[in-house]
């Protein structure tokens, strides 16, 4: 522990913060610092969000989706795979 601050320091520090802020906003309070921590870091090793966004890049694996073939009532009403047996047979 830092020189001069014991686990009861520790204790008494963190009820008065709970008596001050509250139990409703100390999560805001845990999010804000642990952000604030976080970009520090960041901006300490020189890592900005473009740096972060080609690691997450590299790291995905690279998937191909093949798209399914349109069927029959995908198709838009005046193409010849809309018209159907049945309206044919209306038609006629």
């Amino acid at each position: 522990m830092p020189a001069g601050i014991g686990p009861l320091e520790l204790v008494i520090v963190l009820v008065i913060v709970l008596v001050i802020f509250g139990p409703k906003r100390l999560p805001g309070l845990g999010r804000q610092l642990g952000g604030g921590i976080r970009e520090f870091k960041d901006s300490i090793t020189s890592k900005t969000r473009a740096d972060d966004e080609e690691d997450d890049e590299e790291r995905r694996p690279k998937l191909t989706a093949a798209t399914p073939p349109a069927a029959e009532s995908d198709a838009p009403a005046g193409t010849p795979a809309a018209q159907t047996p049945a309206r044919d047979a209306d038609r006629a």
